[in-house]
């Protein structure tokens, strides 16, 4: 059994170093090659290029690696074709791996996407091109696979990787006493994102929130992560300009921000699922370009930002968007958590809840789907 396995990012990684053990309990005599980061390789892949090769962001940053990422497929559907691999899995880098799982599809090869592009949310019409280009799409999520049921595309809910690893009750005293935080504060997280386009247009709106909360609730604490040094530097300026008591400026460590916090106010990105998987109760923000903006209303087709409004398919968490996200709309937002135990309490039993839907031994149920593909058993798309 010779698999073709293509990265192009460093959670692409950690996605593939947890499927090959699982590949290879089914098919122990496996052998693995294509792209991938020092975690598939420890596991056994033989990659013919750096992770970093596909990690490209940016319209422009595109263009001007376009020719290189053009080589890079063709090298790579030659080889794996040479090589006589019977599966491939192109893992996440959707704009990337579907053009390569078309080539190798045309010519016999069984191809399987794992990570579903967010065509369920705009530019539906790429359905088109996914169903020509893999047998069969690994979905993380439930409202993923029912878009593509929906569409008559072979699909398998496999569950959430994180969701496996994150424990259902999280530590948050633990967590606060890595803080240096007594069990009993009041700490509310403060995460604008790791992008500094975010850092600039919520960091500001951020830190005058929490100037507001700090005057109403006097004992709070604030923790706020940075994702890099660099957003270390930007909002180590920002602090400069809107200084707050009693907060505390963190290298990473996100993660356990969320787990330490009474309540979190959050950007609209995947941050919000991890704040799920940690049981943190949250409002939700996001700011971009008037223009950007415009277009993205014209162009959504979901009614929610934040996941866990998409997973619940209500409007489980506070939500302050575009025009909303203003000190006037998230303060009361926030008091409202705050202020009504019962509130906090509704918002962590349905994160348990969802994280409890998603817990489902991802990487054994996706070499499950695959399997049933290869031995011709996967006659039905798969129902969340």
């Amino acid at each position: 059994m010779k698999i073709y396995l293509v990265a192009g990012e460093i959670s692409g990684d950690i996605l593939g170093g947890n499927l090959i053990p699982a590949l290879k309990a089914r098919w122990p005599n496996a052998e693995f090659r294509g792209l991938g980061g020092d975690q598939m390789q420890a596991q056994g892949l033989t990659s013919l290029y750096p992770l970093e090769t596909l990690s490209v962001m940016g319209l422009v940053e595109v263009l001007k690696h376009l020719p290189q990422l053009i080589r890079v497929r063709r090298h790579l559907l030659r080889d794996a074709l040479e090589w006589g691999a019977d599966l491939m899995i192109g893992i996440d880098a959707p704009d990337f791996n579907l053009g390569l799982e078309h080539r190798l599809r045309k010519q016999g090869i069984k191809t399987v996407h794992y990570v579903s592009p967010s065509v369920w949310a705009w530019r539906q019409g790429r359905i088109k091109g996914i169903r020509k280009s893999t047998d069969l799409m690994l979905a993380l999520l439930p409202f993923e696979a029912t878009f593509y049921h929906q569409h008559q595309m072979p699909v398998a809910f496999i569950g959430h990787p994180t969701a496996d690893k994150v424990p259902l009750q999280p530590d948050r005293a633990a967590a606060r006493q890595a803080f240096g935080l007594d069990e009993q504060a009041l700490v509310i997280g403060l995460l604008p994102g790791s992008r500094g386009s975010e850092i600039s247009r919520l960091g500001p709106l951020f830190l005058q929130t929490a100037q507001a909360l700090k005057k109403l609730y006097p004992h709070a604490v604030f923790l706020l992560p940075a994702a890099s040094s660099r957003r270390h530097d930007e909002l180590t300026l920002l602090l400069q300009e809107y200084p707050i008591a009693d907060l505390q400026l963190i290298q990473g460590q996100s993660d356990k921000v969320m787990q330490a916090a009474t309540v979190c106010l959050m950007n609209s990105g995947t941050s919000t699922l991890e704040g799920m998987f940690c049981k943190t109760p949250m409002v939700v923000s996001y700011k971009m370009a008037p223009f950007s903006w415009w277009l993205l209303k014209r162009l959504i087709k979901i009614k929610w930002a934040s996941l866990p409004n998409l997973l619940a398919n209500k409007p489980l968490v506070t939500e302050c968007l575009q025009q909303d996200a203003t000190v006037e709309k998230l303060v009361p937002a926030l008091q409202q958590l705050l202020d009504h135990p019962d509130a906090l309490q509704a918002q962590t039993e349905a994160f348990l809840e969802m994280h409890q839907q998603l817990r489902r031994n991802a990487s054994a149920e996706a070499v499950k789907a695959i399997d049933q593909l290869l031995n011709g058993t996967l006659v039905n798309p798969t129902r969340p």
